[in-house]
């Protein structure tokens, strides 16, 4: 009996292990939507910066795992829709699996999600966005409709979460 509660605190201690946030993560702008990410994501799936992004851009295969609804409204340029709970893999079964991978939704939870999958089904170099869209259009970064034209609008979920978006430059639609 005591060997199996030894095995169960040791899985449950590797588990909180896993879920805590990496001491050393990309840079985001406001430190209180850090902190609410932090809290948010397992990091499951390894992490890149906007920045980083903003430079590899062209070499990186960008996956926004949203619904259709707000990746209208606008998302990265470039950017290839995989949805969330509509994500199929083999609606991406074209994509070579040792492609990098950058996915994205509103703040990364849902994109870590479908992160997730991809590496359970073999992708090797998949990466979530740290801050995510939020945090793209926070650093004035470029949005397209889903006409490829700028925009100046984001969907932010909903008014809760839209608090996460800098006041200002971009129209809140939710």
């Amino acid at each position: 009996m005591r060997l199996s509660t030894f095995f169960s605190l040791l899985v449950f201690s590797f588990q909180l292990a896993c879920a805590q946030a990496p001491a050393v993560r990309p840079g985001i702008e406001n430190d209180k939507f850090d902190q609410r990410l932090s809290q948010l994501l397992n990091f499951s799936v390894p992490v890149m910066g906007v920045a980083e992004l903003n430079d590899r851009q062209e070499e990186m295969l960008i996956l926004d795992a949203r619904p259709e609804r707000e990746y209208a409204v606008s998302h990265i340029p470039g950017a290839r829709h995989v949805g969330y709970e509509t994500f199929k893999l083999k609606n991406i079964k074209d994509i070579p699996k040792d492609q990098p991978i950058v996915l994205y939704c509103s703040v990364g939870y849902r994109s870590e999600k479908i992160g997730e999958r991809l590496q359970e089904a073999g992708y090797t170099q998949v990466y979530n966005l740290y801050g995510s869209l939020f945090e793209w259009a926070n650093r004035d970064l470029p949005l397209e409709d889903e006409a490829g034209q700028p925009t100046l609008k984001i969907h932010t979920y909903d008014r809760n979460w839209s608090q996460w978006v800098e006041e200002g430059r971009l129209e809140k639609v939710w």
